[in-house]
């Protein structure tokens, strides 16, 4: 099928990162763009004002009356349920329906495709790229699993769309939907156990690694994190690089602290020529590995090292990765995404680490039922790390409830010496009962809409 068959696509479930992303480029592109999602938010709000038509209720009669069967294309994201109104009526009426990652695959077959896969830092990696290639001018468009800071959007362009452009997509292992892209070059950033109730076990997982490192096209690029090389081992038709934060063929040194809140300056080291006192606009030890990553991509398609060093210092994030909410002397928020046990080990030894002497606390809200059960003793034990640990009840998602699987598989294990459950109603009044120093909002499901009101809070207790 061609997309250019349709003048008009439905979206269920278009508040999505992903799919707005998507949406966002179709809109761009001269489309009609409508979608339903569950609730109103930030970003639905955004692409109302962008001229989107989007509701709220799974009823029939708020799909828009232009559709058809012969010119709309229906994109859905998993998390829509099987009992979906909508999506049911849609699919007897003989409608085209894809999945979201059906689609990014349809949309990147045509172009010079830079993917980036991984358990964590795919976001950040692919957003660094392509602010990379776009202060370098290049034809690019990126369809990204974050708000940019710079940039304000999922979606970041440059240039015409025409046969030179490049693609930057993430490569998202849920649900096996990276193996719908064919990259030219692809980087793995990580490949730790997730998703079990897709995959299974964690060996099957990584069999899908494989199967996506292999859908590299000839003499393409794979550039891999060190701690998974032996996944390549079989990958004989790409060019192949490792990268890490000390070891790899491309790695940190000479690091630098620039102050106290996790800022620093560093050498590439590997490199066939000298790239020295790299700065970074944004703060951790785990971006100087993401940005080693972009770097190796940018230079592959020619951008200069001055531009790279320009494109790095300038770069401010992506919404909730480790995003700064307040930073004063006397009080510091950090929101961030990590919504893995990995992930949430390696924010708070950062925080500890930038903050030495100072008290940690954390409010953590986990994501689906599954992952809950599967790594309770992951989360407790990296939770642990925090001084003072607020857990809030399990964000649902896609799922249904499984017996037993709580919050409080997790609380019973945590050691901090301050821990309190809280639920969505009583959060803000628990957190008003504590003295913090050093506070983190941490989790993957609706955690960020409290930003705000914990920043409002904080702000008067100041």
């Amino acid at each position: 099928m061609k997309l250019e068959q349709y003048d008009s696509i439905y979206f269920l479930g278009i508040g999505g990162i992903g799919m707005s992303a998507l949406a966002r480029w179709f809109k761009h592109k001269g489309l009609r763009v409508a979608g339903y999602d569950r609730t109103p938010t930030p970003l639905t709000h955004e692409l109302i004002e962008e001229g989107m038509e989007i509701h709220f209720d799974d009823k029939v009669e708020f799909i828009p009356g232009y559709i058809s069967k012969e010119t709309t294309l229906v994109v859905f994201t998993p998390a829509i349920p099987k009992t979906h109104v909508e999506y049911n009526y849609l699919k007897a009426q003989g409608y085209t329906i894809l999945k979201r990652s059906e689609v990014l695959g349809l949309l990147t077959k045509n172009y010079k495709t830079i993917a980036v896969a991984g358990t964590h830092g795919k976001t950040t990696t692919s957003s660094l790229i392509a602010h990379i290639l776009k202060t370098a001018g290049k034809n690019m468009v990126a369809f990204l699993g974050g708000i940019t800071a710079n940039y304000e959007s999922n979606l970041v362009m440059h240039g015409e769309v025409n046969k030179d452009t490049l693609v930057v997509a993430e490569a998202d292992e849920f649900d096996r939907s990276f193996l719908r892209l064919f990259p030219h070059t692809a980087v793995v950033t990580s490949a730790d156990a997730d998703h079990l109730d897709i995959y299974g076990d964690h060996l099957q997982m990584l069999s899908s690694y494989k199967e996506f490192m292999n859908q590299i096209i000839r003499r393409g690029n794979l550039i891999l994190h060190e701690s998974i090389a032996l996944l390549a081992n079989e990958i004989q038709h790409v060019t192949k690089e490792t990268y890490g934060m000390s070891r790899g063929q491309f790695f940190a040194g000479n690091i630098v602290p620039l102050g106290r809140d996790g800022f620093f300056e560093f050498d590439l080291l590997g490199l066939d020529r000298k790239f020295d006192k790299i700065k970074l606009g944004v703060p951790g030890f785990h971006n100087m590995e993401n940005a080693i990553a972009a770097i190796l991509v940018a230079r592959k398609f020619g951008v200069d090292d001055k531009t790279i060093r320009e494109a790095l210092t300038s770069f401010r994030g992506v919404k909730r990765r480790f995003e700064f909410i307040i930073r004063t002397e006397n009080l510091v928020y950090i929101d961030d995404y990590a919504h893995h046990p990995t992930e949430i080990e390696a924010f708070l030894k950062s925080l500890k680490e930038m903050y030495k002497g100072k008290k940690i606390t954390v409010i953590f809200q986990p994501h689906l039922f599954t992952r809950t059960r599967d790594f309770a003793e992951g989360f407790s034990k990296s939770l642990s790390l925090a001084d003072e640990v607020l857990l809030m009840d399990i964000y649902p998602a896609r799922e249904e409830p499984i017996p037993g699987v709580t919050s409080d598989m997790l609380f019973k294990d945590i050691t901090s010496p301050v821990k309190i459950r809280c639920s969505k109603k009583d959060v803000l009044q628990k957190l008003e009962d504590l003295n913090v120093e050093v506070l983190a909002t941490v989790g993957a499901g609706d955690i960020d809409t409290f930003v705000k009101p914990i920043k409002e809070l904080l702000s008067r207790k100041k």
